[in-house]
C-alpha cells in the first residue's frame, strides 16, 4: 500500500497590510507611528543640514562646513571608540546624513520600509554601541550616571518602530506602500 503525499500548501506572502493587520484602527495607529519615527529621522537630518538651533547651532550646520558625524564620533570613549574612529571623516558625515534622510523619507512616504528598517536598525545599533555602557559616562575624568537602564535605551525603541512599520507593511495606510509594491513586483525585499 503506497501513501499519497498531498502537495504542500502554497506559501502565502502578505501582499498588503490588510493581509497582516485586519483592524482599520490598528492600521491607522501603525501609520501614525511610521510617520512619527520618519519625521524623527528627517528632523535630525534637517537640523544638522541647516543648523536649526535645536541640537545643531547654525555655525555647526553641514552647509556651514560642520561635521555632523565627526563631532559625535570624536566624543566616543567607550570600548568601540577605535572602530568608530574609522568613520571620523567626510565620508562618515555623508553616510550618516544620507542615512538620516533616506530613513526619514522612506518612513514618511511609506515605500522602501524594509531597507529603511534595516539601515535604521544598524544606525541605532552603532549609536548604542558608541555610547556603551549607557548607564555611565565619563566627564572630565569623573564617572557620571546617565541613563537609567544599562541595556535598553531609546535607540532600541526607535529601531523597533522601524521594524514594526516594515513587517506590518505600514506604508500601505496613508503612504505609497501599495503603489511601491506594484512597481517592484516580485522583488518583495524592496517593499
Amino acid at each position: 500500500m503506497s501513501k499519497t503525499i498531498a502537495p504542500a500548501a502554497p506559501v502565502h506572502e502578505a501582499r498588503t497590510q490588510e493581509d497582516i493587520v485586519t483592524r482599520p484602527g490598528v492600521r491607522k495607529v501603525l501609520a501614525v507611528s511610521r510617520i512619527v519615527i520618519g519625521f524623527t529621522f528627517l528632523w535630525a537630518f534637517l537640523d544638522k543640514l541647516f543648523g536649526l538651533n535645536f541640537s545643531t547651532p547654525p555655525a555647526n550646520s553641514w552647509l556651514n562646513g560642520g561635521t555632523p558625524a565627526q563631532g559625535f564620533i570624536g566624543g566616543i570613549e567607550g570600548p568601540f571608540a577605535g572602530f568608530f574612529g574609522l568613520f571620523a571623516n567626510p565620508f562618515g558625515d555623508f553616510l550618516f546624513m544620507f542615512g538620516l534622510l533616506g530613513i526619514g523619507v522612506a518612513m514618511i512616504g511609506g515605500a522602501g520600509l524594509r531597507i529603511a528598517a534595516i539601515g535604521g536598525t544598524l544606525l541605532m545599533l552603532f549609536m548604542f554601541l558608541a555610547e556603551f555602557p549607557t548607564a555611565t559616562t565619563m566627564v572630565d575624568g569623573e564617572l557620571i550616571r546617565g541613563a537609567t537602564n544599562p541595556i535598553v535605551d531609546s535607540h532600541w525603541h526607535e529601531a523597533l518602530l522601524l521594524i514594526i512599520a516594515a513587517v506590518t507593511l505600514a506604508g500601505d495606510t496613508w503612504g505609497l506602500g501599495k503603489w511601491w509594491s506594484a512597481k517592484i513586483g516580485k522583488h518583495t525585499w524592496l517593499r
